[in-house]
């Protein structure tokens, strides 16, 4: 990925190259410095689901400028005001959980592009180089750069896939496996009723050209994933890395003689 070209991130993700990520659920930067030191794609940074307020993932997003690695940020909202903040902040994205219906893909896509849509101005947070930015570059930067994901994960965004997936500024799904599982009651995130819910979307996603993310648990579950067509690849988490890590260090001590 060219580290110089802020939109790297949303070219290469909508070319369809392979991407490595994974979840930042850790509020503090060293883990993000880490991954960008190792050359991962991106990180995506978790208020969704871990203890992130708005200056924590302020914190983050510049320990990514710092390592040089693209972050988007799961939102636990999706208000336009919280969408703002983050991408005020820097991230090149937002993955937004829920999006169940193309009329609330539509409000995501207003909320996140100036171009057509009613994304607050201000040149003078992060984003906008606090001022560096004119009002024309800092409107032309920040809709070159914005990645919009749409995560789907109810059973009811399968019934209006094409229309959420031909959403203009759409620029890719994430299927949350875990919660079309327990939707639906499967009891495994690869159960039979889940993995052809995912080729559904990932059909969807290719007749319209967007691509897919989608989180794993290792390399065969991506091997599996990509043969039905997802191509960027969240692999665990900097807190789930570190566990699979300390099991296997503790193992190896405990064999010692």
């Amino acid at each position: 990925m060219n580290r110089d070209d802020p939109a790297a991130f949303r070219k290469r993700l909508a070319a369809g190259d392979r991407l490595s990520g994974t979840f930042i659920k850790t509020p503090t930067g060293h883990a993000i410095e880490i991954f960008g030191d190792l050359a991962y794609d991106f990180v995506v940074i978790d208020e969704e689901h871990a203890p992130f307020g708005r200056e924590a993932i302020d914190h983050a997003l510049v320990s990514a400028r710092a390592a040089r690695i693209s972050a988007l940020v799961r939102v636990a909202s999706a208000a336009p005001s919280n969408l703002l903040s983050v991408l005020d902040g820097g991230a090149v994205g937002v993955l937004v959980p829920h999006v169940a219906s193309p009329e609330r893909a539509r409000e995501i896509v207003a909320s996140c592009r100036y171009r057509g849509g009613k994304r607050g101005f201000s040149n003078s947070p992060r984003a906008g180089r606090y001022g560096g930015l004119s009002l024309g570059e800092h409107v032309a930067h920040g809709d070159a750069v914005t990645t919009i994901v749409a995560q789907i994960e109810d059973p009811e965004a399968l019934d209006c896939i094409d229309k959420i997936v031909r959403t203009d500024g759409v620029d890719a799904l994430f299927i949350g496996r875990g919660d079309l599982a327990v939707s639906m009651g499967a009891k495994a995130p690869d159960a039979p009723e889940v993995r052809a819910a995912a080729e559904y979307v990932c059909a969807a996603a290719r007749a319209a050209g967007k691509p897919v993310m989608v989180f794993v648990g290792n390399a065969d579950d991506a091997r599996a994933m990509r043969a039905i067509g997802a191509s960027a690849f969240i692999f665990s988490s900097d807190q789930g890395l570190m566990r699979q890590a300390a099991v296997r260090t503790l193992a190896e001590f405990q064999s010692l003689d």
